[in-house]
């Protein structure tokens, strides 16, 4: 039974082939594809206000230089989001619940805005190593932290995203086969349980959304400190 709960962590697979990259291809069919008309219906014109606000919003921390980057991590920001939205629904896989495949978005995204810093302006980016004002017998010490500081930050990215969408996956499971357990012995019981459970889905709801959000908003502080 406790194996069974992280089975729905597994990448599918068909004749042994992974179907990750269908799951991951399957929110492009989402957007709305080229027309000649600026607006077809209302569903492309909602999708596209969708867009423009996650454009300004993202790019409110950001000056000029950093618009450069507004079609990488908006198209990223969807991406996840469109990711982390489907996966809640019944009998579906969730490629943002892969350790790997959040550090394969963290790590090239955050190594970019590194080098775009050490390219532009190397003496502020490895300033940031070495706050002004060091007493001189703490500055290894510092550098060595500053330093370690730097070097986990896709790290984090990775594991915040994959340790609460999986906290959320194993919580509606856990619920939601209590429910379906205790529904012949004690239905007033299990009909709490399913109101618990209709909470924790609008929870996972936000959490879903917001966590794209967080991921994406970070690399766009990393790149501001770097531009």
């Amino acid at each position: 039974m406790n194996l069974s709960f992280f089975d729905q962590f597994s990448s599918p697979s068909l004749l042994g082939i992974p179907l990750i990259l269908i799951s991951m291809t399957f929110p492009a069919l989402l957007l709305p594809s080229l027309d000649n008309r600026w607006i077809t219906n209302r569903l492309s014109t909602i999708q596209l206000w969708l867009i423009n606000s996650i454009t300004k919003q993202l790019m409110t921390p950001l000056n000029k230089k950093g618009h450069k980057w507004a079609l990488i991590l908006t198209s990223l920001m969807i991406f996840l989001l469109l990711i982390n939205l489907l996966g809640l629904l019944p009998y579906t896989f969730t490629p943002t619940t892969q350790l790997s495949m959040n550090l394969a978005l963290a790590f090239p995204l955050w190594l970019a805005t590194l080098l775009t810093g050490l390219r532009n302006q190397p003496s502020t980016s490895l300033g940031h190593l070495l706050p002004e004002g060091t007493p001189t017998p703490l500055i290894p010490a510092l550098i060595l932290i500053e330093t370690t500081s730097l070097l986990i930050r896709p790290l984090a990215l990775g594991v915040r995203l994959t340790a609460n969408l999986t906290a959320g996956h194993l919580l509606i499971q856990l619920i939601s086969t209590a429910t379906v357990a205790l529904f012949s012995t004690m239905p007033v019981v299990s009909l709490l349980t399913f109101l618990v459970l209709f909470l924790l889905t609008i929870l996972e709801i936000a959490v879903a959304m917001i966590q794209a959000y967080v991921f994406v908003l970070l690399l766009t502080l990393y790149l501001q400190e770097n531009i």
